[in-house]
């Protein structure tokens, strides 16, 4: 297959949350057909409902910093597939990701002919095979996996880990992972193992907290937990400046490249992770501790566009990220705020909404070409009680022109509610005619 064919082929499998098969069975069996590539390489596997995209990219950050080479594997993409698996820091190159996704294809159907398999693997579990290969065929020494969905029978979960980690937990996913914080963080904590080092971010929910102590109880791991940072203060429009002491009695002095104050626990979470790597072996300087944390970029994440207006890109999905987007609004911004908003049906739209409408001056709403996609009707039928007009585009790039349209050229846009609609605005702004920046860092 070429590379349309390949991404045609694995889209064609069905959507990565809809048509996900939630068992392990199917990974292994591939992944053992595939050499077991997984085996080449140590894992670190990083599961929680927000600030695990976060801490992947600076961990990965600081591991390219201290020299190593690392992989690195998130979800979802924004505006190409290839984002989803790096080394190095560089994407994947269509040509090489056409050909993993080949061989993953042939080998799926392989085991399907040979009565191994009953189905070919999802879209999830065969593109997690396609990084899993592609570390290996790169000579990757440490990949830093971002579980999809849960952890328990996420495809990620298949993979033997060297470090097992935990951020916030908070409400999401419900349909799949459960209705309560407790049966949330249970699904999360499965990644951590026996024999497994185990780093535990700071927890908002008592019951989250409980349900790791459990865990770690219940396979014989100590875990670390993350503590706060101190004097923490914000510059550079939200980025966060910060001292943190951490568990092994080291000391920093930190200013991180993402924004927000939320940030400053992502990254002692990622100290504690780089701290306890060290006592694994592994060179990784508090230099370049330091130095990764304040050059880590991650798209969609508090992203600023530089433009007139200006433009903020979050990938605020549920409740507990609407409230952070607030706070740095709230902290870092005293004009005009333009919101566009889209959503998946299956999130809380009357929270997520409940925390952000009040801030803006404009809302508009439109509907991304994804098959969860919340519509005006199903949003505005949850938001009855809702004293804000709310002014419908039809299509993303018609949500653009409004926003530019109705905002001066001193206000903000803010662009939240999906990564699945900041991906599709990144698209269509970098594919303007106008000179933009994007500067997150």
């Amino acid at each position: 297959m070429n590379y349309n064919e390949a991404l045609s082929y694995l889209l064609g499998l069905g959507h990565e949350v809809l048509a996900a098969k939630f068992r392990l069975e199917n990974i292994q069996t591939l992944l053992e057909a595939l050499g077991n590539p997984q085996h080449y390489f140590h894992s670190l596997l990083i599961a929680g409902t927000n600030g695990k995209g976060s801490v992947a990219a600076m961990l990965d950050a600081v591991l390219r910093e201290a020299g190593l080479r690392s992989g690195l594997y998130t979800s979802p993409h924004l505006v190409r597939i290839e984002e989803r698996m790096r080394v190095g820091g560089e994407m994947i190159s269509p040509d090489e990701f056409a050909r993993c996704a080949t061989l993953i294809r042939h080998t799926a159907e392989r085991l399907v002919a040979e009565k191994r398999l009953t189905t070919v693997p999802t879209f999830f579990e065969q593109v997690t095979a396609i990084a899993l290969h592609h570390f290996k065929e790169s000579g990757v020494e440490l990949a830093v996996l971002e579980v999809g969905l849960g952890g328990r029978l996420d495809a990620t979960n298949a993979v033997e880990r060297l470090l097992a980690i935990v951020t916030p937990i908070a409400f999401d996913h419900q349909n799949i992972l459960g209705n309560t914080i407790a049966e949330i963080a249970a699904e999360k904590a499965a990644i951590i193992q026996g024999q497994v080092k185990t780093v535990l971010a700071r927890q908002a929910y008592q019951e989250a907290e409980e349900v790791l102590r459990k865990r770690c109880d219940a396979v014989g791991v100590t875990p670390v937990w993350v503590k706060p940072p101190v004097n923490l203060r914000l510059t550079e429009f939200g980025k966060p400046m910060f001292e943190y002491h951490s568990t092994k009695a080291s000391a920093y002095k930190v200013k991180c490249g993402l924004r927000g104050r939320h940030q400053a626990d992502n990254a002692v979470t990622v100290i504690e992770a780089c701290e306890t790597l060290s006592q694994l072996g592994y060179s990784i300087t508090r230099s370049a501790i330091v130095a990764g944390l304040e050059k880590v970029a991650w798209a969609g994440r508090l992203e600023v566009i530089n433009r007139e207006p200006l433009w903020l890109l979050d990938g605020a999905h549920n409740c507990a990220g609407a409230t952070v987007l607030k706070e740095f609004l709230q902290e870092n911004w005293s004009g005009h705020i333009t919101l566009i908003l889209a959503v998946m049906r299956d999130k809380d739209v009357q929270g997520i909404a409940a925390e952000l409408f009040p801030l803006a001056a404009r809302i508009i709403f439109t509907q991304v070409d994804e098959w969860r996609g919340a519509s005006f009707a199903e949003v505005t039928a949850k938001l009855s009680a809702s004293n804000q007009a709310i002014h419908f585009a039809e299509g993303v790039e018609a949500a653009l022109d409004e926003a530019n349209a109705l905002t001066p050229v001193d206000g903000l846009i803010v662009v939240a509610g999906s990564l699945y609609l900041v991906g599709a605005v990144k698209k269509i702004l970098q594919s303007d005619q106008h000179q933009t920046k994007s500067e997150n860092r």
